[in-house]
């Protein structure tokens, strides 16, 4: 179990050569030529549709929790994190292309599947594959690369967005829901089309988990800071107590902290009985795994309540921001969407 959630972090660490096989791209940015623009009217191009048996279908194992997506009342658009690290040919272009075959297996078994499936207790879930940018893009020191390669990431989920509301949505309400890169794509998506803009409406909340996300992000669009708030948004991002991340400064220490476990953002200490229960990386349930306290823009929480928890060492928890906390963030969509729509009733 202890290998089982540190093999969590593998995937949160740089690409740079090192235990996960990651690597560095020693040219400047290109467009990735060929690689077809994506089609979203193909079932292909989405890791999850409610009408498509896919991963974010599951339920983890020891639990009783069921799908439940055929009668959901709204709708989640879940904007995956990095997961392309490595490159099929060896070269290494910025974006990945979505004919690799082997990354959309192992987006599909990991995020889709530990973060995604969180939501079909409530909603139906959509989550469209896009051309994401290398994690060597949050590296570079170039940032003309950086902006590019997530740029032309950004606009894959823009389009995938626009057919979600087209040809999916029918007027239900939406979550926005996205971890780590997907959280960059989800905030510039929010503030085109939901921040003062008519959608804004439809906005039950905005999960923008693993990046740092300021209280002022948005004009019409605040922090959440109670459980059953909606047309807000929460956010925060995971480590160890008493841990600063090398790149932390306190200039940036305003960022959102929603404690998952009260959905507060004050600094009180939630303990671990709070924790409904999260999943390790083969999907098993495990209830009472993590206490949480927010502490100047991050999410603080003691080693994991898991058999051999005294020889865990790791600090950075980012690959499981929602896995530790995953039963209370369903139970949260739940009791969000249930008030979203008995205000709608009023």
């Amino acid at each position: 179990m202890v290998l089982t959630f540190i093999s969590l972090i593998c995937l949160a660490l740089g690409p740079e050569k090192d235990a996960c096989g990651q690597s560095v791209i020693t040219v400047p940015y290109a467009k990735p030529i060929p690689n077809p623009l994506p089609d979203y009217a193909l079932t292909s191009t989405w890791a999850a549709l409610p009408e498509v048996a896919d991963a974010a279908d599951r339920v983890p194992l020891r639990s009783d929790f069921e799908d439940q997506q055929a009668s959901a009342r709204a709708d989640v658009f879940f904007i995956y994190p990095t997961t392309y690290v490595q490159s099929p040919d060896g070269r290494f272009p910025w974006n990945a292309s979505l004919a690799d075959s082997a990354l959309n297996l192992a987006t599909d078994e990991s995020t889709i599947l530990n973060q995604a499936s969180v939501f079909n207790g409530s909603c139906r879930v959509y989550a469209p594959r896009y051309r994401q940018a290398h994690f060597y893009a949050f590296l570079t020191p170039n940032n003309d690369d950086k902006v590019q390669a997530l740029n032309f990431a950004y606009a894959d989920v823009r389009t995938a967005f626009e057919y979600y509301l087209q040809h999916y949505n029918q007027g239900r309400p939406i979550v926005i829901a996205a971890h780590s890169q997907g959280t960059l794509h989800a905030v510039r998506l929010m503030k085109e089309f939901f921040d003062n803009k008519p959608l804004g409406d439809q906005l039950v909340v905005a999960y923008l988990i693993g990046m740092p996300v300021q209280p002022d992000e948005f004009r019409t669009i605040p922090p959440g800071g109670a459980p059953g708030q909606t047309r807000c948004f929460v956010s925060w991002r995971t480590f160890a107590k008493n841990y600063y991340p090398d790149w932390y400064q306190k200039e940036v220490n305003t960022a959102v902290c929603t404690n998952p476990l009260s959905w507060k953002t004050d600094d009180a200490y939630v303990s671990q009985k709070e924790n409904l229960g999260g999943v390790g990386l083969k999907y098993t349930y495990y209830p009472q795994l993590a206490d949480a306290q927010c502490h100047e823009g991050l999410l603080w929480i003691s080693k994991p309540y898991i058999k051999g928890r005294a020889f865990i060492s790791n600090k950075n928890w980012h690959n499981a921001d929602i896995n530790l906390f995953w039963a209370n963030v369903r139970q949260n969509v739940q009791t969000r969407i249930d008030a979203f729509i008995s205000k709608e009733k009023q």
